[in-house]
C-alpha cells in the first residue's frame, strides 16, 4: 500500500482520528488522537507503508454525523480484509438502522449463524473503521453496552445521539 492520509478532528466524544488510503477510502479510525493507536487497528498486510498528516473527505461525514446527519457516515467508503464471515458481519453492520441497535444474538442471527455469537462480537471487536462501520449498534442481549474498543462512554454517548 502507498501513503495514506491521517487525519484528527475534535468531536465532542473527543479527538477522533481517521486514516484513509490514498483514494479517500477509511482504513481505521477511532476516538484518540494517537495515530499510531489508529494504526494500528489496521491488519498488518493492509497498514500503510508510509503516512502523511492532511484533510480527508471522510472528516466532513464525521463532522455531520455530530451535527446531527447520523447518514452522513453511511456514504463513506472503507476497505477492509478478513474472512467471508468478517466482510459479511461488517456489511451488515453498516445495515443497522441508527437507534435500533441488535444484540450479538439478533446479529449472529442477521448473518445466518445464530449460534455464533462470540464470532459476532470479535467481528464488532476487529472493526478497524469505528463510526462508518458502526459496530457500537450492537449489545449485549440484556441491553447492557459490552465491550467497545474506544471506551464505553464514547459508546453511550453515540447510541445516546443516534436514539434522540
Amino acid at each position: 500500500m502507498s501513503t495514506a492520509m491521517i487525519q484528527t478532528i475534535d468531536t465532542p466524544d473527543g479527538a477522533f482520528t481517521i486514516v484513509a488510503d490514498e483514494r479517500g477510502r477509511v482504513l481505521a479510525s477511532g476516538w484518540t488522537a494517537d495515530a499510531d493507536s489508529a494504526l494500528a487497528r489496521i491488519p498488518l498486510r493492509q497498514r500503510p507503508t508510509d503516512v502523511a498528516m492532511g484533510e480527508t473527505d471522510a472528516a466532513a461525514a464525521a463532522r455531520a454525523y455530530y451535527d446531527g446527519d447520523l447518514a452522513a457516515i453511511d456514504t463513506v467508503e472503507v476497505v477492509q480484509t478478513g474472512t467471508s464471515m468478517q466482510l459479511a458481519g461488517w456489511a451488515a453492520l453498516r445495515s443497522i438502522t441508527p437507534g435500533t441497535p441488535l444484540s450479538y444474538a439478533e446479529f449472529a442471527a442477521a448473518l445466518g449463524q445464530p449460534s455464533a455469537v462470540r464470532a459476532a462480537a470479535s467481528i464488532c471487536a476487529r472493526n478497524a473503521p469505528a463510526l462508518f462501520v458502526p459496530c457500537h449498534r450492537v449489545l449485549r442481549s440484556d441491553g447492557s453496552l459490552g465491550g467497545f474498543a474506544w471506551g464505553l462512554d464514547v459508546k453511550r454517548s453515540l447510541l445516546a445521539r443516534e436514539a434522540a
